[in-house]
């Protein structure tokens, strides 16, 4: 069984990114066949809660206030239409809801203690719940956890050296620390990057050299590939080659070998060869549904339709365990 660290170097990650692509395709494929069930697949529906108006400056978001990217600003859903949505997400195969609000950091109000309803609503449907809703405290942190919170999201985007060119508003220890905060009410932890902002490889590898040294890794990695949206700062960055994503997500496995690598934002720009060496590189982890908060994405009748051509099904909800009562090892 493969070996967990938490003390990779920046040479040692640059070594495994470096190396020949079929090398490097073969040798994920190996530590996830060791680690995990490889034709498992876990299935997120992402729901954006609170869309627009946000006072961030992300340069590649179309939620931020301050840009004219058309984005119609829609104040916070109820729970009874989060309800709704986590149903049908629940019917068309997925077995996590990820709850997105546009907030910069979590307040202690009426809307808080909405999003803490929602979170019980859909718990009780047997689905895993995770939020992401900005910087939180630990005593935040805790009431999503006593509400049947499973995960917190919290993407790092960047390196820490390539992150002020992509957002000024809030800090790399700022996202750290909120990362520490979840942690600390025992919540599971999804944090990954976007590639395609217009950084360098070093920068990716210094990323992923932060989220494989955390006193434990993050139980899930989104690898997302930037989608470029008119009126935002970083609207005319190229499209991401695909071996760049299948580097980025076999490293990624090679580190990290028990977490959860999810394919995420940009596949409808993949075809099905292209995301079939995804799987192959060690991506256990798509978002399904017709949309990721505000960006496209293909519809859960063409993954549905993916998996059996590919021989892959979808993963159960709870296989680690349940919030608040153990959230176990790994089991195959």
């Amino acid at each position: 069984m493969t070996e967990i660290r938490n003390n990779w170097t920046k040479e040692e990650i640059s070594h495994i990114y470096h190396s020949p692509l079929l090398d490097l395709i073969y040798r994920a494929a190996t530590v996830h066949r060791e680690n995990k069930d490889y034709s498992e697949v876990q299935i997120s529906s992402l729901l954006s809660i609170k869309t627009g108006g946000c006072p961030e400056d992300c340069a590649y978001c179309p939620q931020a206030a301050r840009y004219n990217t058309d984005l119609e600003v829609q104040a916070l859903m109820s729970v009874n239409e989060v309800t709704q949505a986590a149903q049908k997400a629940k019917d068309a195969g997925a077995s996590r809801l990820c709850m997105g609000a546009a907030w910069r950091e979590v307040r202690d109000n009426r809307d808080f203690d909405r999003v803490i309803e929602m979170v019980k609503s859909v718990n009780s449907l047997d689905m895993e719940v995770c939020c992401t809703l900005g910087m939180l405290t630990e005593s935040q942190a805790q009431r999503l956890a006593d509400a049947g919170l499973y995960a917190y999201n919290h993407n790092l985007d960047t390196s820490e050296d390539d992150y002020k060119r992509i957002i000024t508003t809030r800090s790399y220890d700022d996202r750290l620390k909120t990362i520490d905060n979840a942690r600390k009410a025992k919540l599971t932890v999804c944090s990954g990057g976007i590639i395609g902002l217009g950084e360098s490889v070093n920068d990716r590898i210094s990323m992923l050299k932060t989220l494989s040294n955390m006193v434990k890794h993050p139980e899930s990695v989104p690898i997302n590939a930037l989608v470029p949206v008119k009126g935002t700062p970083l609207a005319d960055q190229p499209k991401v080659p695909i071996w760049d994503m299948v580097r980025m997500i076999a490293t990624a496995r090679v580190i990290m070998p028990k977490t959860v690598v999810r394919l995420s934002a940009g596949r409808t720009e993949m075809s099905l060869t292209d995301q079939a060496f995804c799987f192959m590189a060690g991506a256990n982890s798509i978002f399904a549904g017709d949309k990721l908060l505000t960006t496209p994405n293909p519809a859960i009748s063409d993954d549905m339709e993916m998996f059996k051509l590919l021989g892959l099904k979808p993963r159960e909800a709870f296989k680690n365990g349940r919030p608040g009562v153990k959230i176990a090892q790994e089991v195959l």
